[in-house]
């Protein structure tokens, strides 16, 4: 059976949402949830931390925010994280310390942890991203099957039915997506793997791997490339 779980791919010491995970055994549970958390959340900040700007929004106070930026609530902006020109947040997200959104990069019913970098054209909608995972330039979540069917999971003993019409990626820490990847609906990476530039991922990818392409996923080892 896969480790596909929480525990297995999530520090929750590293996001404010850590409460939103309780009591739960997979991370695509907290989807439907995000934005009731966000609205409760987001009344307990401090103000000294955290401004309120419009309904449902609360920023770090000493987060970047370019002017460009458009912001949708409900929607917390964590401490020192930087959202850079022309990004589009369109609401029930969650952006970790220290997070990079960058140069046109689009969210949608999200958590990124703290440290997580969506820094170029990237597309991130009903995924969760780990502590310190990384999407390469142009690099996308694909939420919706073409077929509109209910997501599946499915990996090596896996084939969990999620009862979501809309999930993306589950990537676990430090995951590295190379540029111009698409992860196709109800992708799990385990922690600490990388996927090569422009490959096309599904299912589940297991942890401390390097995905070349579909027939080939090797163990990560030190050298190995």
């Amino acid at each position: 059976m896969d480790a596909i779980g929480v525990k297995d791919l999530y520090t929750l010491s590293e996001t404010l949402a850590a409460g939103l995970f309780e009591e739960i055994t997979y991370p695509w549970e907290v989807l439907p949830r995000i934005h009731d958390y966000i609205i409760a959340l987001g009344e307990t900040l401090p103000e000294e931390i955290y401004e309120k700007r419009g309904e449902s929004i609360w920023v770090a106070r000493n987060a970047k925010v370019a002017p460009t930026a458009c912001l949708n609530g409900p929607l917390i902006i964590d401490e020192e994280a930087e959202i850079r020109h022309c990004a589009f947040i369109r609401g029930n997200a969650i952006v970790g310390k220290g997070a990079v959104v960058g140069n046109s990069t689009e969210l949608k019913n999200v958590v990124l942890f703290n440290k997580v970098q969506v820094p170029h054209y990237n597309y991130v909608g009903d995924s969760i991203l780990g502590f310190k995972a990384h999407m390469g330039a142009g690099s996308i979540t694909s939420n919706v099957k073409s077929d509109k069917t209910l997501v599946m999971v499915k990996g090596r003993g896996t084939a969990i039915a999620t009862g979501l019409k809309k999930m993306g990626a589950m990537l676990g820490d430090h995951v590295e997506v190379g540029c111009n990847s698409v992860l196709n609906p109800g992708t799990v990476i385990g922690r600490h793997s990388q996927i090569y530039p422009t490959s096309m991922v599904r299912g589940v990818i297991p942890a401390d791997s390097i995905y070349k392409n579909r027939t080939e996923i090797v163990e990560k080892r030190a050298g190995t490339d």
